[in-house]
């Protein structure tokens, strides 16, 4: 195989059975606009692990300079509880709050439409250091759905909620399973704040409807689920450190038993040649195909002008 940078066929019509094949590694994204050169390129080790596992980590992949102006958005946005938000009483998982009158009722459990929020979002979102992560694993053309993640998740302590396994593509509606979510850690992610769990190669197996239940989430009463689980491993990160993992990948998360919230910006992209079903939800919430205006920068606010997911 030539030396030079690979991606993967968009000739193959599922994720799973990714083939790869020489491509120039610069390539073009959001927009079919060209892939900076100090783009981060992911090693042949690197996209094999991805390809086995269903999830990466690339890490460092975010500035600390990025991270703290994410931060200070996200805390302003806490304070004033602007825009879409999730509270954990709303979902009803393990451990959140009964209701929104109940004690903890008003914990926040996500800020939603996140690129609607602040240009930096947007930029982060456009960052070419990501872009070129995504682009040898997708391939070059990159759409970001805003229907689904394009968030702020905010687990925060004593009130936090466990999210049971499951795989985000039970949720969505696109032609095919290639989807891929980059997951932004903004400040350390272990098991004692709620960090994700993965089942590694779970994107890769043909998993039955009825080994989930009627809500799609992975049954923990049936014994094949119990021994597939003991496969799990825990995905602990830090600050700038970007998981990047499959629409298939089983995963889930445990409550923050801390005394900080932990903060994860989350986004998700397909290929130009991946579109939602019409009428689904996949299909309501728009898209991001170009680079936004502030994309140059996503460095601190100072620098510019001022539907459900599991996860």
């Amino acid at each position: 195989m030539a030396r030079s940078s690979t991606l993967y066929s968009k000739d193959c019509r599922d994720c799973r059975y990714l083939v790869a094949r020489p491509r120039h590694a610069r390539g073009t994204a959001l927009g079919g606009k060209p892939v900076a050169p100090t783009t981060r390129i992911l090693s042949r080790e690197e996209q094999f692990a991805f390809t086995r596992d269903g999830f990466l980590v690339v890490g460092g992949l975010a500035s600390p300079k990025t991270c703290a102006g994410l931060l200070e958005v996200i805390e302003s946005e806490l304070r004033d509880q602007r825009g879409a938000i999730e509270y954990e009483a709303d979902l009803g998982y393990e451990g959140a709050p009964s209701s929104r009158q109940s004690a903890g009722g008003k914990t926040i459990r996500r800020l939603r439409q996140a690129c609607d929020r602040h240009p930096l979002f947007a930029s982060w979102a456009a960052d070419p250091r990501l872009l070129g992560c995504l682009a040898q694993l997708l391939g070059p053309e990159l759409v970001l759905p805003l229907a689904h993640h394009n968030c702020v998740m905010t687990k925060q302590p004593q009130f936090s909620s466990r999210t049971a396994w499951h795989q985000d593509f039970r949720y969505w509606s696109f032609q095919r399973p290639e989807l891929i979510s980059a997951w932004l850690a903004l400040g350390p992610e272990t098991a004692d704040n709620g960090a994700l769990e993965i089942v590694p190669g779970s994107h890769a197996l043909k998993l039955d409807s009825d080994r989930f239940d009627q809500q799609a989430f992975f049954r923990n009463d049936l014994p094949e689920n119990r021994e597939l689980l003991e496969n799990r491993r825990m995905v602990t990160l830090e600050p700038g450190d970007v998981l990047l993992f499959h629409c298939l990948a089983l995963h889930a998360a445990g409550p923050n038993r801390t005394d900080d919230t932990k903060y994860s910006v989350v986004f998700t992209y397909r290929p130009e040649d991946n579109p939602p079903s019409p009428g689904s939800r996949s299909a309501s919430g728009g898209e991001l195909s170009e680079f936004p205006s502030s994309a140059a920068s996503t460095e601190s606010p100072e620098a510019t002008e001022t539907p459900e997911d599991r996860s």
